[in-house]
């Protein structure tokens, strides 16, 4: 191979793969809204090509005590989830094992959190096979 080739192509490849995991990180802001009304954290695409995503709030990070999911377009199971809080504190593990349907909610998942801000949710998925395609998932939270 071309010397001069080479190079070329294994920084195009580092690029493709650095690009698609930048893209599996989503970055939200809340909204704002009052204490006891649900709030949007953030929306992605699951594929069935990964396993794992994450929603990153962005400040000032806010106080949530429940979150929960929202699924279209196709079912999905989500497996486990970390969730992090800003005082860079212990995160949380929830292993949830929970199925959505397409158009269908999760329960509402109680967080630890106490009086810490809620900075990420990290969470590894199943989709439920090819022919269903992508499920759009939204992340909501509690005050």
């Amino acid at each position: 191979m071309n010397k001069s080739i080479f190079p070329k192509i294994v920084f195009l490849f580092i690029l493709i793969v650095a690009t698609s995991k930048i893209q599996a990180q989503v970055v939200s802001q809340p909204r704002q809204g009052n204490a006891g009304t649900w709030r949007l954290l953030g929306t992605t695409q699951a594929k069935f090509t990964a396993d794992h995503d994450a929603f990153f709030i962005s400040g000032p990070y806010d106080f949530f005590r429940r979150i929960k999911f929202k699924v279209t377009d196709a079912p999905l199971t989500i497996v486990r989830m970390i969730v992090r809080y800003d005082d860079g504190g212990a995160p949380e593990n929830i292993e949830t094992r929970f199925s959505i349907p397409q158009g269908g909610e999760s329960r509402v998942i109680e967080l630890k959190g106490g009086k810490r801000k809620l900075k990420s949710v990290e969470f590894w998925y199943d989709t439920q096979g090819v022919l269903n395609g992508r499920a759009d998932l939204t992340l909501f939270g509690l005050k």
